[in-house]
């Protein structure tokens, strides 16, 4: 099955921002946490899937792995790297994923109860860039500053060598009906795939995947980030996590930071934590992910949509 790794090869010879609500936060108090996945196996034709954990590190599998939701459009009709996102002000929960390895589109769908859900859409948010190769791994996350949506996903635009040339755009919205101009919204100098935010002690943190193959990256590293009105980003970190890893998501548990990835390679996931953003200790032997998990959105939970999930026939 060709995965995104294997793909660049295929693209580069076929074609000439202590971190935010919504995305990632401490559990409420008797809650946990959802955790938004697809597998790889299937190039995530079979959908989006759910895990749901108590303690932010033991995920088990909703509907004993079955897709909860299933693609309808884009240009592949893929749902890769979904992420979900909670509105605060009406309770909607809004998922937005990959559609396709090219093309300019991504997913979006809402849910009121992440079982039932709204007819799907694909948003074209790179049909003004001509040149457009991808358009991967959207991030929803609620902006409180701004009271609107945050999309980061991260594309390459026009001709660029077998591993691509990613940087991250950005639109926003409050009703995913209109959308505001795409923009650019990372640029660090070098491919850069696989945003995520998490709010912390009142700072807004940025995990991202240096995608870069030559001089070898493919490590997760983060920096301070300022959403609104204008984004802008403190200097990246060292490297938090060993190479060949990507799809961070991020959560806080009781004061601590905790990173999950994916170590694709390997075909496992690995896990960091910190308390203060500048000592990461691995703590990947504390953690159990649903087998075959990929790259998703963990977020915070109430126990009342943690027993619905749990109920769920599998």
């Amino acid at each position: 099955m060709l995965n995104r790794r294997d793909l660049c090869t295929t693209l580069a010879t076929g074609l000439a921002a202590p971190f935010l609500i919504g995305t990632a936060a401490a559990a409420p108090r008797r809650g946990g946490f959802v955790f938004s996945y697809f597998h790889n196996a299937d190039d995530g034709g079979a959908g989006m899937r759910l895990a749901i954990s108590d303690d932010g590190w033991h995920f088990r599998a909703v509907r004993g792995g079955a897709p909860m939701l299933v693609p309808q459009v884009g240009e592949n009709k893929l749902m890769r790297d979904p992420s979900i996102a909670r509105d605060p002000a009406t309770g909607l929960y809004h998922m937005v994923w990959t559609t396709s390895w090219t093309g300019v589109t991504i997913g979006h769908a809402s849910s009121r109860d992440l079982i039932h859900w709204s007819a799907q859409q694909a948003v074209p948010v790179m049909a003004a860039f001509p040149g457009t190769r991808n358009s991967w791994a959207p991030e929803l996350t609620w902006d409180d500053t701004a009271r609107r949506f945050l999309i980061v996903w991260a594309s390459t635009v026009g001709p660029a060598g077998q591993e691509g040339d990613h940087r991250l755009y950005a639109t926003t919205t409050r009703d995913f009906r209109t959308f505001a101009p795409t923009t650019k919204f990372y640029d660090p100098g070098f491919s850069v795939i696989d945003a995520t935010f998490l709010k912390h002690a009142g700072r807004t943190i940025m995990f991202v995947k240096d995608e870069r193959k030559e001089p070898l990256g493919k490590v997760i590293q983060w920096c301070d980030a300022t959403l609104s009105p204008t984004p802008r980003f403190g200097p990246l970190s060292e490297p938090i996590t060993p190479a060949w890893s990507e799809g961070p998501t991020a959560i806080a548990v009781d004061g601590e930071m905790r990173v999950f990835f994916d170590r694709y390679t390997d075909k496992r996931w690995g896990a960091v934590a910190s308390n203060d953003g500048k000592v990461w200790r691995d703590v990947s032997d504390r953690i159990t992910i649903p087998a075959g998990a990929n790259h998703g959105t963990m977020i915070a939970a109430e126990r009342s949509l943690l027993d619905k999930l749990a109920a769920e026939p599998g």
